[in-house]
């Protein structure tokens, strides 16, 4: 007599589907990334390549070499040109953090209305394009501009004007970087709570005491952040630089578009922009890793 055949005696076999939902996150990064990797690695490599493997005068063999960097240290323009852009990029980024802070601390505690003039006022100049800054800076602190006129009207000579001259650069590169600089500071602010600094005042923390000791620490994340940024965007700035900057020294992205343009020397701009595309690198990877611990944190 045949046996009854239950679920018990042969375990059923139900297929198992395969869960291809992690497919979506790859498609949705998968446009942004080629076009980094087609807009920005690529030709970095290429670069990279072109200026260490240099062909022999005498044979026409291609091999390893340093030469190029070394022409570019030994030449005192150029390492005078990447002196100034450091030169340049610190004192920005260090005005930007002495006038970002404050405003960020105000607009974060401040509830009163002249409070939204002063942030209308302050993302003002995200909506102005770098060369109309640089045109409305000319009128305004060139040689017999608007404020010479108005310091010649009351009495006041001898004024020298910051255009063609370091000055005028960094006063354009702080204006362009106010608004980011305020809002993401004023963001890591935020995430501090009015109840830490109501504590703090009740044990009878000054104001002072309260920055240094709670509003600094819990900010530093957004701080870094803003000096990575800041440092990234000034160091590679062009437009700028090349409309209010000296003729000499020259921030390295106007050094790259002359050697490049005037002396039709390739492989030299293309050794001064890998040598610009490392320090950025370097201040990246720190950009990534700040950015990478404070999500692990969270989690």
């Amino acid at each position: 007599m045949p046996m009854a055949i239950t679920s018990t005696t042969i375990p059923m076999r139900r297929a198992k589907k395969r869960d291809w939902s992690w497919l979506a996150g790859y498609a949705l990064i998968a446009l942004p990334v080629l076009i980094m990797v087609a807009l920005i690695f690529y030709p970095a490599v290429l670069a990279l390549i072109d200026t260490l493997f240099v062909p022999d005068a005498t044979t026409g063999v291609t091999a390893l070499s340093l030469s190029n960097y070394q022409a570019f240290f030994k030449d005192r323009i150029l390492v005078a040109n990447l002196l100034f852009t450091f030169q340049v990029t610190l004192t920005a980024v260090a005005l930007l953090f002495v006038i970002g802070y404050p405003l960020a601390l105000y607009l974060r505690f401040s509830k009163s209305r002249l409070a939204s003039v002063v942030q209308v006022l302050t993302l003002f100049p995200l909506f102005v394009p770098g060369v109309i800054l640089a045109f409305a800076l000319i009128q305004f602190l060139g040689s017999h501009g608007m404020l010479d006129s108005l310091l010649h009207a009351f009495g006041f000579t001898g004024f020298r004007t910051p255009y063609l001259q370091p000055q005028g650069v960094i006063i354009a590169l702080v204006w362009e970087s106010i608004p980011f600089t305020v809002l993401v500071l004023t963001a890591g602010l935020r995430q501090v709570e009015d109840a830490v600094v109501e504590s703090a005042r009740d044990v009878g923390a000054n104001s002072w005491q309260i920055f240094m000791r709670i509003l600094l620490p819990l900010s530093l994340r957004s701080a870094v952040i803003v000096f990575c940024l800041n440092v990234i965007g000034i160091f590679g700035a062009f437009t700028i630089p090349y409309l209010l900057g000296p003729a000499q020294p020259m921030m390295m992205g106007v050094s790259m578009q002359q050697t490049f343009n005037n002396y039709q020397d390739r492989v030299g701009a293309l050794t001064q922009a890998v040598i610009t595309f490392l320090f950025c690198a370097v201040v990246g990877l720190l950009y990534v890793r700040t950015v990478t611990r404070g999500r692990k944190e969270r989690a």
